[in-house]
């Protein structure tokens, strides 16, 4: 037998010690996947490599390199700002590395810049380059160095003074470098490149932000004389090239094609079953929760001997799964309970760096963690990986799958599904996983409510020219910033005043304005913050709220004085908030009619409260629901929407009896299935139904973004309408419940306490709109 279908017959023979371990009766198997091993691309060392370059690529164990990274690095080298979109574990670090270290060794000057969306993974990254510039002399005086708000003061001066390759993240280079951009001017001045790593994780309002952080990062270096070329590495994304131009603002090319090798993969999808002796929200069926079904694969996997790296979508999540596990093994294999660990964020770095070690020596034969293993950290020899939940993004789920197999041998992925319409589809329709390009990248530097900050920040480091502001389309959103008193116009230019201090009050990761602190009333430690938009829905009295391992409870919101008092207590229920929603169009973008169907992509002013809250035990089942009085809350975005004439849902067999119920499950099925085609969470955006809306006179459906001026989601829904709708309408249809659940038309936040709600409704009025969209008669 060939080694390629051995390896894949290893990954199968995993799948069936899985199996023989579920319960009589049950069949949670949905798909199986065979993909085949893909074997090494290798080419030559480029010639215009420095030479000290090759010798310490050779000594660190690469002889040659493969040739999406020699594709790339050429192009940086050549001057062009480049993209490398290839799988996890194909060695993108090299793209940069050989350009980068290039020019540092020629010339003794130059500098460059990192930047990662975590700490984590540049710390990885300098450990890589460190050992890389001891190799060489010429390399010496490159002190790869990380810059953060770890960094303690006294080694900042020497990192800003002596090293000419800078680690750090969009945060601190936003607050710590631009911002007294003076003091940085030697290393502005010399700036050769800028590496911006895993760069789909820019998406949405943080993704936008990031997006201006370079514009006025390049902006800084042209004052200083210099142009630097960025090079992107990037998951497999559809368009990488289109999504990276948009975040540097500049023509990127693109480099796609994989010359690495990875072995066979088994990829199952696991839809756990409804459970017959526990219901949820007005009687409803639930599934088995998907982290008590990812332990007991976990448990069987390695009971098997295949060391394993379980995912969740949470920090309590990590911690309960490894716990199930533990029970699990203690009855069965008790030898194995201590080789399962939790891995998150949140644990000192030695205690990271020690579990990472353990689990690639297989010491540590399984641990259960949060996305903080999915990126960079170079875990080699797992034998499968269980997805306990969609991650989100396609994207994201092959950077978790490609943790398995990375010796080139057979292995094992799981995908288990939670109660969540997005990934009741995908179980059962695999082809838009498996098949499918990646989703696009979603952001918008344009917003006004992202983009008015932004300038404000620029304009602090460097006053604004009418040039500047007419390439931003800003004229008009200055004008309202000065009215406000913080920006002039002078003759040289716009200029902030005194009363602005815009730096401090931008979060590039998602809140603009205030925020509310979370304090441990008890002993005064503040424990983080919640933007003050989004505050009371998580942290309203009586909410759970999760801080490193460590359960709190929420005693006191006051959203006047950005203060959440909570106390420490670890309930056996989690909560969500349940709110109103009032939405009213204010101008409509785009307008299209199809028959009896009208799409729109509108601006919209929401209005929502939270009323309530549901507590909910680890299986699903509601123990109650709790009234709160809370403020109301405005956000001015940006929303897809469609009309339906009455006459097409009578036609359908909707009774005018059921319009609100049918509207209502299709909108709630439609936010869970926006992240397929939009890089989105579920948490992002929002939606409201009604059978006769003031401002169209018919029934009607929205999806708004949830952020203020939007991110870009709802636009993303609004191109793809046709492809998300005809993918809601088969969600719904693929459960096997008879009346409705969270796996297809239920929303866990949902103020009118998910009724009313008509599963066959939505079934048929997404039918009839679908068919309308096509122009079916």
């Amino acid at each position: 037998m060939s080694q390629p279908a051995a390896a894949a017959s290893y990954g199968q023979s995993l799948l069936d010690r899985v199996l023989a371990g579920t319960p009589r009766g049950e069949d949670p198997l949905t798909h199986v996947a065979e993909l085949p091993a893909r074997e090494s691309q290798f080419t030559q060392w480029p010639q215009w490599i420095h030479p000290d370059v090759v010798d310490a690529m050779r000594g660190n164990g690469i002889p040659l390199p493969w040739t999406h990274q020699e594709a790339a690095a050429s192009l940086a080298a050549a001057g062009e700002h480049v993209v490398v979109a290839t799988g996890t574990a194909s060695g993108k670090s090299l793209a940069y590395q050989l350009p980068i270290l290039t020019a540092l060794a020629e010339d003794p000057r130059a500098t460059a810049l990192y930047l990662a969306p975590t700490k984590a993974l540049g710390a990885d990254q300098i450990r890589s380059t460190i050992a890389l510039t001891e190799q060489a002399e010429s390399l010496a005086t490159v002190y790869p160095n990380a810059f953060d708000g770890d960094t303690p003061t006294e080694v900042r001066q020497w990192v800003r003074a002596n090293s000419r390759w800078i680690f750090t993240n969009p945060d601190m280079l936003h607050i710590g470098m631009l911002r007294s951009h003076q003091r940085w001017a030697h290393f502005f001045r010399n700036l050769r490149y800028v590496v911006i790593d895993e760069c789909h994780s820019y998406r949405g309002v943080f993704g936008s932000n990031v997006a201006l952080v370079l514009r006025r990062l390049k902006r800084i270096a042209r004052r200083y004389a210099a142009d630097p070329v960025f090079i992107l590495a990037s998951a497999t994304t559809a368009a990488p090239g289109a999504a990276a131009s948009r975040l540097i603002g500049a023509p990127c090319a693109e480099v796609t094609v994989d010359g690495s090798p990875h072995g066979p993969r088994t990829v199952a999808l696991w839809e756990p079953p409804l459970m017959a002796e526990v219901t949820g929200e007005n009687g409803a069926p639930v599934r088995r929760a998907a982290g008590s079904e990812a332990a007991r694969i976990m448990a069987d996997l390695m009971i098997e001997g295949a060391r394993t790296l379980t995912f969740v979508r949470s920090r309590r999540g990590a911690e309960l799964t490894a716990m199930g596990t533990k029970r699990l093994l203690a009855e069965s294999a008790p030898d194995l309970t201590e080789r399962v660990a939790a891995y998150r964020a949140g644990y000192l770095a030695e205690d990271r760096r020690e579990l990472e070690a353990a689990l690639a020596d297989g010491t540590l034969l399984g641990a259960a963690t949060t996305n903080a293993l999915e990126l960079g950290v170079d875990i080699a020899g797992l034998d499968a990986v269980v997805v306990a939940g969609f991650p989100g993004t396609v994207a994201s789920f092959w950077q978790q799958a490609g943790r398995s197999g990375r010796r080139g041998e057979g292995s094992l992925v799981v995908l288990v599904a939670r109660d969540d319409p997005l990934d009741t589809y995908l179980v059962h329709h695999p082809a838009a996983l498996l098949d499918k390009p990646v989703e696009a990248t979603v952001t918008d530097p344009s917003n006004p409510y992202v983009l008015g900050p932004q300038l404000l920040c620029a304009a602090m480091e460097l006053p604004l020219s009418d040039a500047e502001v007419e390439q931003f389309g800003a004229v008009d959103l200055l004008n309202r910033l000065a009215e406000q008193g913080l920006i002039r116009r002078r003759a040289h230019g716009w200029f902030v005043t005194a009363e602005s201090n815009p730096h401090a009050s931008v979060d590039i990761r998602g809140g603009i304005g205030k925020q509310v602190a979370i304090v441990d009333a008890e002993s005064g430690r503040m424990l983080g913050t919640v933007d003050g938009g989004r505050a009371p829905a998580t942290a309203h009295p009586g909410a759970v709220h999760l801080h490193q391992g460590e359960s709190f409870v929420v005693d006191m919101l006051d959203l006047e004085e950005g203060l959440a008092l909570v106390h420490a207590e670890t309930p056996e229920w989690s909560t969500s908030a349940r709110e109103t929603t009032e939405i009213v169009i204010t101008s409509v973008l785009e307008h299209s009619e199809h028959g009896p169907v009208t799409v729109a992509l509108t601006e919209v002013e929401v209005t929502h409260q939270v009323v309530g809250y549901l507590r909910r035990l680890p299986s699903g089942e509601v123990l109650d629901s709790v009234e709160l009085d809370m403020p109301p809350q405005r956000l001015n975005t940006r929303a897809v929407m469609y009309t339906v004439e009455p006459e097409l849902m009578e036609r359908a067999g909707i009774t005018a009896d059921r319009f609100p119920g049918s509207l209502h499950a299709a909108e709630h099925a439609a936010i869970g299935l926006l992240p397929l085609v939009a890089t989105c969470d579920r948490g992002d955006i929002g939606g409201v139904s009604t059978a006769l809306h003031q401002d169209t006179g018919l029934p009607t459906v929205f999806v708004y973004d949830g952020h203020q001026g939007g991110a870009g989601f709802a636009d993303r829904g609004h191109a793809e309408l046709l492809r998300w709708l005809r993918a809601t309408r088969d969600a719904i249809g693929s459960c096997e419940c008879t009346a409705g659940c969270p796996s297809c038309v239920q929303s866990p936040k949902c103020g009118n306490g998910n009724d009313p709600l008509d599963k066959d409704g939505a079934v048929r009025l997404l039918t009839a709109v679908v068919d309308s969209l096509r122009g079916a008669p």
